[in-house]
């Protein structure tokens, strides 16, 4: 097993494009990024940690590649945005690809290249790539939460205006 680290902003909205893929094993929401010991929500929701709402991916690179992780990860986001993403703003909800060895952070180089030189979009890409730190999980209620709490879910995401970004910048 290998594990990916992305931030995308809300963590919520970045679980479950990961979750249901043969050779993922599991998404993890939770923190990177930050000075502050076993970080709470609260921490980061009010920017008082350094942290970033995160995911970190355990998967198998025989069945599923780190490739397609980024291809995954660069359609859920704004990578134009630095401010946040959608309409979370702030730190915490800014974009990066954590990165846990010299293969990872080779493709993830090279795909954000490539996503520039695509056209794709008119602004610069600015996501940035880091190497990963210490991973703190969240807070168990935020585990799953499309599951766990699936109208709130569906009502927050509908909100945020990131399926309309979606639809407008990425083809079927």
């Amino acid at each position: 097993m290998e594990k990916a680290t992305f931030a995308g902003g809300c963590f919520w909205c970045m679980v479950k494009p990961f979750a249901e893929w043969d050779g993922i094993e599991k998404v993890t929401s939770g923190y990177m990024g930050g000075h502050v010991e076993n970080p709470t929500y609260e921490d980061v929701k009010h920017g008082d940690s350094g942290h970033l709402e995160v995911v970190e991916i355990q998967f198998d690179p025989k069945r599923f590649s780190y490739m397609r992780l980024l291809e995954i990860y660069w359609i859920q986001i704004d990578p134009t945005d630095d401010g946040g993403q959608f309409h979370d703003r702030g730190e915490s909800y800014k974009t990066v690809i954590f990165t846990h060895n010299e293969q990872q952070r080779f493709a993830a180089e090279r795909s954000k290249s490539d996503l520039a030189a695509s056209g794709r979009f008119k602004k610069p890409i600015v996501t940035k790539i880091c190497p990963a730190e210490k991973f703190w999980a969240a807070e168990d209620y935020h585990q799953d939460y499309y599951k766990k709490e699936e109208s709130h879910y569906k009502e927050d995401r509908a909100i945020s205006g990131r399926d309309e970004f979606i639809n407008a910048h990425w083809e079927k």
